[in-house]
């Protein structure tokens, strides 16, 4: 197949033609002509005059541009790639530091829980204005606020894929929403007796675990909005409930001043965690990655080399401490004193070497696991920070969905690939009614 249209390949025969008899070729101008079947009269002022010798050297001149254009590309690429914003954002060990980068306004009462949607540069945060707000983190703008709730709402999460939300309100209901059409309000069902405090999406996305006031915690299916399950053993209102990564075990955290880890598959409480003398704001499960840096501060033996999800949790609570804890054993590894104010919320950082707290005493603080020492406190917001979260771990040049790693699955055995890259990102929400986004 010929790259070149008939116009083109006749033009070129012209120039050839004209070439040839400028320079005195005169068998090989008269058989191309022939071959060529070409009509051509040499006239110096045709636009075919001298046109070959032109084309060819200035194929020669853009050739060498172009090389120099490269050259010059790669050299400021590797200067780009040097430079300290450029060389956070994607580094492994980058903790949010003053100022934040975007401050998002609208809501009218304080900021209850903010989330990251796990594929695109999408936040929900979730207020006591009985409404959730959609932004876009990346440049701070203002999305669309998402009504139905009738109280304030108090949790927000996405389902591993991004495809829906689910929401939970003092108004007694759970909701979930359509992301993928126009974030319609899809299910409504009454969760609780009492105000829904905390709701999350079991891994699978099957099935979603909320926790209320009225002391326990509920399992239900999504498809059919069917309650499986109901937990209890809290004697105050639970505040707080997680699944770990593999869906095997949940937390949950209490007023009754214990964290609990149960098994969802039976309701069986499996270890109660006592030590805080206050009520328990908030449970998380350490990410695999952080298991070397936790043993080495308690003093454990890494001969235990097993990376099973949900073997330690961080509970954060209102004695103004943040207390580190064995699952299996119940044993309370560290405790980490510093804020002056109750602990709200807790995230542990994907490279696993620190956990990040917020508190109401309006800071956001950065614990090195390994020592336990504070080594960072941000003056986050002009009053209470109650919830703190970080963005979507890992984002691959793959396919999409299958790429998308949750907190602390890349741990530094499977650092990311050459093709994916950690989003550094935290938000935080305060009674400030502000969101912050904190950026590299």
């Amino acid at each position: 197949m010929s790259l070149l249209s008939d116009r083109q390949k006749e033009d070129l025969h012209k120039s050839m033609l004209d070439y040839l008899y400028a320079n005195n070729f005169t068998a090989a101008y008269n058989a191309l002509k022939q071959d060529a079947a070409t009509e051509y009269t040499p006239d110096p002022k045709a636009k075919y005059t001298g046109l070959l010798e032109k084309k060819w050297t200035s194929v020669i001149r853009l050739q060498k541009k172009i090389m120099d254009l490269e050259n010059r590309n790669s050299a400021l690429q590797e200067e780009l790639s040097q430079a300290p914003a450029k060389r956070a954002a994607s580094q492994s060990d980058w903790v949010p530091r003053a100022p934040a980068a975007h401050v998002l306004t609208g809501h009218r009462s304080p900021i209850t829980r903010v989330a990251f949607h796990p594929q695109y540069s999408i936040l929900a945060s979730a207020s006591e204005d009985a409404t959730v707000k959609i932004w876009d983190w990346e440049t701070g703008e203002f999305e669309r606020t998402l009504k139905g709730h009738t109280k304030a709402v108090m949790d927000v999460d996405f389902d591993h894929k991004g495809l829906l939300l689910v929401t939970c309100s003092t108004d007694l209901f759970i909701k979930i929403w359509d992301t993928q059409n126009e974030w319609k309000n899809t299910k409504t069902f009454p969760g609780h007796e009492h105000s829904v405090s905390s709701v999350r999406f079991m891994p699978g996305d099957q099935f979603i675990v909320s926790a209320s006031r009225d002391r326990t915690i509920r399992m239900f299916d999504v498809a059919s909005t069917h309650l499986i399950r109901t937990i209890s053993g809290h004697a105050e209102w639970v505040r707080c409930v997680t699944p770990s990564d593999d869906g095997k075990l949940l937390a949950s955290a209490s007023n009754d001043h214990t964290a609990r880890i149960w098994d969802p598959s039976t309701g069986e409480s499996k270890m109660e965690l006592r030590g805080h003398e206050n009520a328990v704001e908030v449970v998380a499960f350490a990410p695999p990655a952080a298991y070397a840096a936790i043993r080495e501060l308690a003093g454990i033996p890494n001969t235990d080399r097993s990376k099973r999800p949900g073997a330690y949790v961080a509970t954060g609570a209102r004695d103004k401490t943040i207390k580190l804890w064995d699952t299996a054993s119940g044993q309370l590894l560290k405790n980490l004193p510093g804020h002056d104010n109750w602990v709200r919320a807790l995230a542990f950082h994907p490279s696993g070497k620190y956990l990040l707290s917020a508190s109401d005493d309006k800071t956001i603080r950065v614990w090195e696991l390994n020592t336990g020492r504070c080594i960072k406190t941000v003056e986050a917001h002009g009053h209470f920070v109650q919830t703190l979260a970080w963005g979507r771990q890992v984002v691959s040049g793959g396919k999409g969905g299958d790429a998308v790693k949750v907190n602390g699955d890349a741990g530094p055995s499977d650092a990311p690939s050459g093709d994916e890259k950690l989003v550094n990102v935290v938000a935080t929400g305060s009674v400030d009614q502000t969101i912050k986004i904190w950026l590299p």
